[in-house]
Parts: structure tokens; C-alpha cells; sequence
């Protein structure tokens, strides 16, 4: 679905230019070791947003580093490490971090429209897997029909 439908989950559609990215990318690196949760939660952000798997999967990391130590910033990395996770493909944790996100703000509009991209992904990606094994199973079906045919 596109952000015309889930206005408050526009972040799970959209992604940072990589010369955006690279801005964030520099200042985290200059910071160093004595990097500023801002500052590392922001490439994290970035990274999470990304389009490459490679970079969200980092971007999951730092934002799950956030979480353990900053409580400030525990709500802000609960939605995106749900955005993490449904970018990757990995529905079940982001529904988790969503899900945690909602225990603690029952009416938070970005959980609540990113849980239901979430549902309604998890549903599309069940019957197209549906459809691809029941295809499966009539081309094993006929293939048995064929074999059977010419043993006779």
C-alpha cells in the first residue's frame, strides 16, 4: 500500500537519497567513539529507511543498541525497528516491536497504520503462497497422471 492509504506509516514506503544518507553516514563516523545518541539515532533512521537490506539490517542494529540504552528514546525505536523488520520481510518481529509500541500508546496513529500494513502484507504473502503451492502440487499431480499413463 502506498502512503496515500497509511499516511502515519509513510516511513515504511519511503527512503532517503543516498546522498541524504551519506550526510548522516559522515557525521556519525566524525563523532566517533563519542558518538551522540541524536547522532547515531539519526543514521540508524536513515538506514532503516534505506531500500538495501544490507543497510536496514545495520540500521536495525544501531536502533536495537539505542533501545537498550537510552530509555528516552524507547518509543521513537520501537516504531522503527517495527519499520526495520516489515522492510526486511521479517513480519513477525516487526509486529512485535509495533505490538510493544501499542501497549505503551494505545492510540498512537504510526503503530497502529504500520501494524496494519504489516496484517494486510502477511495476508497477501500467505495466499500467494497459498496459490504458488497449490500449483505445485497440480504440476506434481499431473506430472504423477503422465508417469502412470506411460507404464501401462
Amino acid at each position: 500500500m502506498s502512503e496515500k492509504y497509511f499516511p502515519y506509516a509513510a516511513d515504511a514506503e519511503e527512503s532517503l537519497s543516498a546522498e541524504e544518507l551519506q550526510v548522516l553516514q559522515r557525521q556519525y563516523e566524525r563523532e566517533g567513539s563519542q558518538v551522540r545518541v541524536q547522532t547515531k539515532f539519526n543514521y540508524a533512521w536513515g538506514l532503516v529507511k534505506s531500500s538495501k537490506k544490507s543497510e536496514q539490517q545495520m540500521g536495525v542494529y544501531l536502533m536495537h543498541e539505542i533501545y537498550s540504552e537510552h530509555n528516552e528514546r524507547k518509543r521513537e525505536c520501537l516504531y522503527y525497528l517495527g519499520i526495520g523488520y516489515y522492510k526486511m520481510g521479517e513480519y513477525a518481529d516487526a509486529r512485535v516491536y509495533i505490538e510493544r509500541l501499542l501497549a505503551l500508546e494505545p492510540d498512537n496513529k504510526q503503530a497502529k497504520c504500520l501494524r496494519k500494513l504489516i496484517d494486510d502484507r502477511v495476508s497477501r504473502d500467505g495466499m500467494i503462497g497459498l496459490a504458488v503451492s497449490g500449483g505445485a502440487i497440480a504440476l506434481l499431480g499431473i506430472a504423477a497422471a503422465a508417469f502412470f499413463r506411460r507404464s501401462k
